[in-house]
């Protein structure tokens, strides 16, 4: 039997997204911080936290985990007091990730459809309160994968590898607590940012033909309606991030649900179509971390210059300095 297509893949894979990864994040997380991109701070502050997020699940998971398993698998990292550990920020990172993406599209959904409400929650102090309460709440709900880990084989006394203890999979209190978590993360922010996009969309179409029947009646010609225009940088970049979520979410969702519905813990070989899928299900979440900072380069203007200038200034430094 050959090497497995699924894991050629892989290899190739989770390197180039380990190397995309780390830098695109961080230059989100840089561009953003300086606040001109023409952005509100509350929403500057979400999309750093997810960024942030993002860059911790990129280190923990692809590189830590996937890249560390193909090149370095008799590293420290897989000495179990390490990996442990990893596999928990891996974890808690996701969780956070997930959920600042659903205070995001809340946010939004807010602001877009309850204007009353929008001084009083869309603001810097509301969204640095939500992050922060996310992050605790989503490290705090982990903190029982740390424990769920035991050795593979102790080799020279040092305990190697993680694995699931026999517990996990005989426990009724384990099994409750993997339902839990399956539901948390990712279902219910799913299902969550899919009807907050529906509802949002279903009110910007009234708000849409409203407008235009006024100003039509008003003006009796149509002319660009200045509040909507304003509107819509914000609307292009929640509907990105939502968009790009459900998408690179809905296999692992639905592996999930089928998982669970059929009770599917083992795979007959690394060919077999319910193991191919739930890889594939794992790459296209992992992407997820690193499309943001695509998104706001092709939807914002300003990061659009704000990235320019960021490029030109170590390059005019080289140029003065050989000038000089």
């Amino acid at each position: 039997m050959g090497y497995p297509v699924i894991f050629q893949i892989e290899d190739i894979y989770y390197p180039a997204l380990s190397a995309v990864g780390v830098p695109v994040n961080l230059v989100a997380i840089l561009i953003l911080s300086r606040g001109k991109c023409g952005l509100s701070k509350c929403i500057s502050c979400y999309l750093v936290g997810m960024s942030v997020a993002d860059l911790l699940v990129v280190i923990t998971d692809p590189i830590l985990t996937r890249v560390g398993q193909i090149y370095f698998r008799n590293s420290f990292l897989f000495i179990t007091p390490v990996c442990r550990p990893i596999k928990y920020l891996g974890s808690a990172a996701t969780v956070v990730s997930v959920w600042l993406t659903v205070a995001f599209t809340c946010d939004r959904f807010v602001a877009i459809c309850y204007e009353n409400l929008k001084t009083k929650y869309c603001n810097e102090k509301t969204a640095l309160a939500v992050i922060g309460t996310v992050s605790v709440l989503g490290f705090l709900e982990s903190v029982p994968w740390y424990f769920i880990y035991e050795p593979y084989l102790t080799i020279d006394n040092v305990p190697r590898d993680c694995i699931f203890k026999v517990i996990f999979r005989t426990s009724p209190v384990w099994a409750a607590f993997e339902l839990f978590h399956l539901i948390l993360t990712p279902c219910v922010p799913f299902f969550l940012i899919l009807l907050l996009n529906v509802l949002t969309v279903r009110r910007i179409l009234v708000v849409s033909r409203v407008r235009r029947g006024l100003r039509g009646r008003s003006n009796g010609e149509n002319h660009q309606d200045p509040e909507m225009e304003n509107r819509k940088k914000s609307i292009i970049l929640l509907f990105s991030i939502s968009g790009s979520f459900i998408l690179l979410w809905m296999t692992q969702v639905v592996n999930n649900i089928y998982r669970r519905m059929t009770d599917t813990r083992y795979y007959n070989s690394f060919t077999d179509p319910r193991y191919i899928t739930e890889s594939t299900s794992r790459i296209l979440q992992l992407l997820s971390s690193c499309t943001n900072t695509c998104i706001y380069v092709l939807t914002q203007a300003k990061f659009r210059e704000e990235l320019k200038n960021a490029v030109k200034y170590p390059l005019n430094l080289i140029v003065k300095l050989v000038k000089s």
